[in-house]
């Protein structure tokens, strides 16, 4: 698996806490050649079964500096013939002769940051697309891409459970492959942070936002979409298979500014600030990881997909029963109706699901 970290966006939107932001041509090739480098510093002999181009808004570079880097990664790594490729796009920054470049350079799947299709919520995300070009590209793309997934939010200011089910209708119409669903969380470092603290930020209260999550997980699974983890859904057989990896506990290169690798025992990330990277781009901060934390991982990673987590598994995996090491917390989490247990399988329950975050934080041991 590898993911590579694009930190440039046309414009910085009013929630987003990521690793991103506006920057010069100059920035981006100098950026783009750091990338590279530290691709030959780190690269190996790993057969790679997934590569993922997340930002930022990676359709900010031109194709040639996509090509660049994936230049760079087949001649470090033994890319399978079958990878799933995936790059993260905005409506309004791509066009056919873009979409139809990345399907040449060998990308496969395409992740499209729609976030609404309303028009007013879009211009209070502070999104550069409207909901017509939003449709318009995910139609473009079909054309290219067979599996195109979109991020949905809710929880938005002024977004009503009405005008959430328009959104879901778009979803329907557009049949596509894969839907991603976020919960708005305000940050700190935001716009939307500076308007909450003045109280000037509309929010849903946690019982309309509650609604509106109970509406889109229940509704998408009636439209063939299967849950197959917390926040995401898909047809059959079109299940995000980088993401998976990160929640199998599968190894990991994560190349760019502020990106993190993990090789099954030591954690590294690097340095977030773009400026920085590009000066000195090796990883910086060192976390071996110890049984005990390897197995909280394994628990609360697992937990996060539908299919829950193998006590076999565990078992091979640390030499130990995962009844005898976590079995109080999975006996209190059956007993809050949270967690269940069918034979080899322990797996959360539809509420577990809502409440997900208390579950998880009680396998830190």
């Amino acid at each position: 698996m590898i993911y590579i970290h694009i930190p440039f966006c046309q414009r910085k939107c009013n929630y987003c806490a990521f690793n991103s932001k506006v920057s010069d041509a100059t920035e981006k090739n100098s950026y783009i050649d750091a990338l590279i480098k530290e691709i030959n510093l780190r690269g190996d002999e790993s057969t790679v079964e997934t590569i993922y181009f997340g930002g930022g808004t990676p359709t900010t570079l031109t194709l040639n500096q996509l090509e660049k880097i994936i230049c760079a990664l087949n001649k470090n790594f033994r890319v399978d013939k079958q990878a799933e490729i995936t790059i993260e796009a905005n409506p309004g920054t791509v066009n056919e002769n873009y979409l139809r470049g990345l399907k040449v350079l060998g990308f496969n799947r395409l992740s499209l940051g729609v976030q609404s299709f309303d028009d007013e919520l879009l211009k209070i995300l502070g999104r550069i697309h409207t909901s017509r070009a939003a449709i318009e590209t995910i139609t473009l793309a079909k054309n290219f891409f067979a599996n195109v997934s979109v991020d949905l939010m809710y929880g938005l200011p002024n977004q009503t459970l009405q005008s959430l089910r328009h959104e879901v209708n778009h979803i329907k119409n557009l049949d596509i492959q894969h839907v991603s669903i976020y919960g708005l969380e305000v940050e700190e470092g935001t716009k939307f942070f500076e308007l909450a603290r003045a109280d000037n930020l509309n929010l849903p209260d946690e019982n309309i936002c509650a609604d509106m999550y109970d509406f889109i997980t229940e509704t998408l699974p009636t439209l063939g979409y299967n849950r197959y983890e917390i926040s995401n859904f898909a047809k059959k057989n079109f299940e995000s298979r980088h993401n998976c990896g990160y929640w199998t506990g599968k190894k990991y290169f994560g190349f760019g500014a502020g990106a993190h690798s993990f090789d099954g025992k030591l954690r590294t990330s690097n340095v977030r600030d773009v400026a920085t990277y590009i000066k000195n781009n090796v990883p910086i901060v060192e976390e071996v990881v110890t049984n005990q934390a390897a197995m909280e991982e394994f628990c609360f990673l697992g937990l996060r997909m539908t299919a829950g987590i193998s006590a076999k598994t565990f078992k091979y995996k640390f030499g130990a029963s995962i009844f005898d090491v976590f079995g109080a917390v999975i006996d209190k989490n059956i007993r809050r109706g949270l967690l269940k247990v069918d034979g080899d399988k322990i797996f959360l329950t539809a509420r577990g699901m809502s409440l997900g975050n208390e579950v998880f934080t009680d396998f830190l041991l």
